[in-house]
């Protein structure tokens, strides 16, 4: 019953998200990117209700558009992580041998620095951008899915019905569609609904260190990074979207505990 609660919880804030980034126009009929000087650092007030920022800018209507690019990354670096993941380590675990251990020494060498590290890195040299953000993080995102179904695939390749396919003359790519990906879909689903709410994290962190998202396009990071000089007077500038953050992240965890519990009840 509370793992199912957990799900309903996470879906309805994720879903009430999703619907407020879609419809973000009905919502906040202010252009995010509109200069108001004379409003600047303004508290909430009737039809803006949460303020505005230093120069002027409806914070509501800026959090929506961040919110845009918060989805939009996180989705998409779990996507291409996943593939590549999955790709490395299905080649890595059916085929074995010397190539299995070159290709986990390389994982080990991406594992021995935080993930996080090396995308600051390599944001550093690259221009500030959504796609470089994604480039980035997907750089690295991939050797945790790649470690996750290479032990998959390890367990599984012993098992009678692979041993059957492959007496039975199936392709590589056949029991591969058949008999792997259909039993290693579930671990992946499970890690996939956890990375995005890191990933999210993440761009925030780039974002709000000022490797990300650069003004005058809005983003979570960069909205707390721009307000934190104004914690004392203007609170509202990093309280919303800092509680946007913090809901959109509990609702993936609370959506990936329901995932998890569901498909690997004895997990």
């Amino acid at each position: 019953m509370f793992k199912r609660i957990n799900f309903n919880i996470g879906f309805t804030i994720i879903l009430f998200i999703l619907l407020a980034t879609f419809f973000s126009s009905l919502i906040s009929s202010s252009d995010p990117y509109q200069i108001q000087l004379s409003k600047g650092l303004a508290k909430p007030e009737w039809g803006h209700p949460f303020g505005f920022d230093k120069l002027g800018r409806d914070i509501l209507s800026r959090a929506l558009e961040g919110a845009k690019i918060s989805l939009l990354v996180g989705f998409s670096v779990v996507i291409i992580s996943v593939i590549i993941g999955t790709l490395v380590g299905t080649i890595a675990g059916y085929s074995g041998g010397s190539l299995d251990e070159i290709i986990m020494r390389i994982t080990d060498i991406f594992l021995a620095f935080p993930g996080i590290l090396l995308a600051i890195g390599l944001m550093s040299v690259l221009k500030p951008s959504v796609f470089n953000i994604i480039i980035a993080l997907s750089a690295f995102g991939w050797v945790g899915y790649a470690r996750l179904v290479r032990s998959q695939i390890l367990s599984l390749k012993e098992r009678d019905f692979v041993i059957a396919a492959v007496a039975q003359g199936s392709t590589h790519r056949r029991i591969f569609k058949n008999h792997l990906l259909t039993n290693i879909a579930s671990s992946i689903i499970i890690e996939a609904s956890f990375g995005v709410a890191g990933n999210i994290l993440a761009e925030a962190g780039l974002s709000f260190l000022g490797l990300g998202i650069q003004p005058p396009h809005a983003s979570w990071g960069s909205m707390i990074a721009e307000g934190r000089n104004f914690l004392l007077v203007a609170p509202h500038l990093t309280l919303y979207p800092g509680l946007l953050i913090a809901f959109t992240v509990m609702g993936l965890n609370l959506m990936g505990d329901g995932i998890r519990d569901f498909l690997d009840p004895n997990q």
